[in-house]
């Protein structure tokens, strides 16, 4: 005795995967002046999120408004938006405040993973 098992979406050769998307890296300074760096795939709805304006924010920016972008850089893919994440994050602060005033990511950072990033301005998320 055999079951016929009912076909799966997937099955059906449909795709149900969002098509990729382009993902950014952002450091957020806080109102002790501490620089907090995150990823996302929008930073108006991310920046929202943080503020408590909607549901989202990280515990570790609760309660330290007001916050504002201090840098905003195009990365491409998630996977390469998550490496370099994890490298500014252990960066110290100092090396933090050079890329918000240099508007790049040092290349000795990043090697060739941040050969397409493009800073973009932080007032047009404010």
């Amino acid at each position: 005795m055999y079951f016929k098992l009912p076909m799966s979406i997937t099955a059906n050769n449909v795709n149900t995967h969002q098509q990729p998307s382009t993902w950014y890296l952002y450091l957020i300074e806080n109102k002790l002046g501490q620089l907090y760096t995150g990823i996302t795939t929008s930073p108006a709805r991310r920046i929202s999120q943080h503020r408590g304006e909607i549901v989202g924010g990280a515990r570790a920016l609760k309660g330290k408004g007001p916050l504002q972008f201090r840098a905003i850089f195009l990365i491409g893919d998630r996977s390469t938006a998550s490496q370099i994440e994890y490298k500014v994050k252990r960066l110290s602060k100092e090396k933090k405040r050079a890329i918000v005033k240099q508007k790049v990511l040092p290349k000795n950072l990043c090697e060739d993973l941040c050969q397409n990033s493009q800073y973009i301005s932080p007032s047009d998320y404010q």
